[in-house]
């Protein structure tokens, strides 16, 4: 295979393969990489911004809404208000596969990664403040004896909490990407897994090739 093609584009070739994925894969790398980059569809890229979020799920496991906040001085607020109309970002476990590692000096080189882009309709809703602080604080800070609560900040909280809105984005698609070895032959596999430095890139190649190792 050409493995080159990996560092340069998204191998459209191999959309198959790499766009096999589950309810379950989406939810864990949300909650792994819970920052998304949120692109409102009216305004400019550098309207963008990256924030923390909170997915949603219906009883079936599917993505249904992502929970979050921002500063209402944030550049999002001005073109969300006009068209709440918006693209999310998600980017996983990411590095360089050598020959090295896939024990072949002979093998083309590639670059392994995961990606979710969610088009959804985001609300500005005052009303969820509170409980999109108090649930990013609680899954940050698991309960325990060095965790952190808001009201902690005492007085400060509450003056704090008004230059902050809530906003809960509605769900529309789902689409992923998942370039993490699925394509490779498994004794390719098998030495990529064995070799590779990046602890967390390993876990999702084992995750996306059950059956495989």
């Amino acid at each position: 295979m050409d493995n080159l093609s990996g560092l340069g584009n998204c191998g459209a070739g191999m959309t198959s393969v790499f766009g096999r994925y589950s309810s379950d894969d989406v939810r864990a790398l949300i909650d792994q990489y819970p920052l998304g980059w949120i692109l409102p569809a009216n305004g400019p890229a550098s309207a963008g911004c990256m924030l923390p979020l909170l997915g949603e799920y219906a009883p079936d496991g599917s993505l249904v809404s992502l929970l979050g906040h921002m500063s209402r001085r944030n550049t999002l607020v001005a073109p969300l208000s006009a068209d709440p109309q918006a693209t999310i970002l998600f980017s996983g476990p990411q590095g360089y596969v050598s020959p090295a590692h896939a024990g072949m000096r002979d093998w083309g080189p590639t670059w392994n990664y995961a990606q979710l882009a969610v088009e959804c309709v985001i609300e500005l809703q005052p009303e969820l403040t509170e409980e999109a602080i108090t649930r990013l604080v609680e899954i940050m800070e698991p309960e325990g004896q060095d965790s952190w609560r808001a009201c902690e900040l005492g007085s400060r909280y509450d003056a704090m909490r008004e230059s902050i809105i809530g906003f809960r984005a509605s769900v529309e698609t789902v689409s992923g990407r998942f370039k993490l070895a699925q394509d490779e032959q498994p004794e390719v596999l098998g030495s990529i897994l064995a070799n590779h430095p990046d602890a967390a890139l390993v876990e999702w190649m084992r995750r996306m090739n059950k059956g495989r190792v």
